[in-house]
């Protein structure tokens, strides 16, 4: 499996002990539990959505102690006022593969926000983002769809309680974790189809909370959007559990899908067949 979606460090300060940083070593050892090949590094340097901080360059060290088993994606604050020259930076000097995690305490579309967007589209990388308490947005996603429209060869790879609460057509809680059945005609469906450069990882209490909800509607939802839906675990400190790294083993769908979701899309993503 590849994992879209891991952090390592000194995160969750306030939990420590019982929340034990991870080094590089030990994510490294989860993943060969947990039977992950490689993990996606994303840095968090925004202070709303980080509960300490994972700088660019400690994901880019973690990678080159671990490189045929961790790759490193970028993280910049969209305040920070030179931006694009640090963007390029951890492209041509650090061979970042991707942006994220991309959680300021900002709205979607801000201006500052699409300067980012930007440069992935002039990449054509992914980038990784949380709408909900962090990149906020309306129910119905309308800031996003209007950045997939204007951004078109920028991958939005989307998680978050905002981003799945999206799957129900319900009066969406775009902070919150529904319990309730899904309602069908939510958003997410309809612009994973009319738009390619929007993915999903299933990464963090959220994206288990869309798995668990109303697992017949999920089902369906794997029919519909395989094609674009990646593992991610989301995890932050040693102990962290995570119920998607079972439901992954356990999932049964034709192996085409099973493969896609686990490893294939986010190997297409990360042109790792091209290398």
């Amino acid at each position: 499996m590849i994992d879209f979606h891991a952090h390592m460090g000194r995160l969750y300060r306030e939990g420590y002990p019982e929340k034990h940083y991870l080094t590089a070593a030990q994510l490294v050892d989860r993943m060969n539990r947990d039977g992950v090949d490689i993990s996606v590094l994303l840095p968090l340097e925004s202070p709303e959505g980080s509960w300490g901080w994972l700088l660019t360059e400690e994901c880019v060290a973690a990678r080159d102690e671990f490189p045929d088993r961790l790759i490193a994606f970028m993280c910049i604050d969209p305040r920070y006022p030179r931006v694009e020259e640090l963007f390029d930076v951890c492209v041509e000097k650090y061979g970042c593969k991707g942006f994220g995690e991309h959680v300021p305490g900002m709205a979607f579309d801000d201006p500052r926000c699409k300067v980012i967007y930007r440069k992935c589209h002039e990449y054509g990388m992914p980038i990784d983002v949380e709408i909900g308490g962090v990149c906020t947005d309306e129910p119905g996603l309308p800031r996003l769809e209007a950045c997939l429209k204007e951004f078109p060869n920028c991958i939005f790879v989307g998680h978050g309680p905002g981003f799945w609460a999206n799957i129900s057509a319900e009066d969406v809680n775009m902070y919150g974790y529904p319990d309730e059945p899904v309602v069908p005609g939510g958003a997410l469906d309809r612009l994973m189809a009319e738009y390619d450069n929007l993915y999903a990882d299933l990464s963090a209490g959220s994206g288990w909370n869309a798995i668990s909800r109303d697992p017949e509607f999920f089902d369906g939802f794997i029919e519909r959007n395989w094609q674009r839906l990646m593992y991610g675990s989301d995890i932050m400190f040693a102990s962290h559990e995570i119920p998607q790294v079972e439901w992954m083993h356990e999932l049964q769908v034709a192996p085409e899908v099973h493969y896609a979701i686990a490893q294939g899309n986010a190997r297409r993503l990360l042109k790792l067949d091209e290398q």
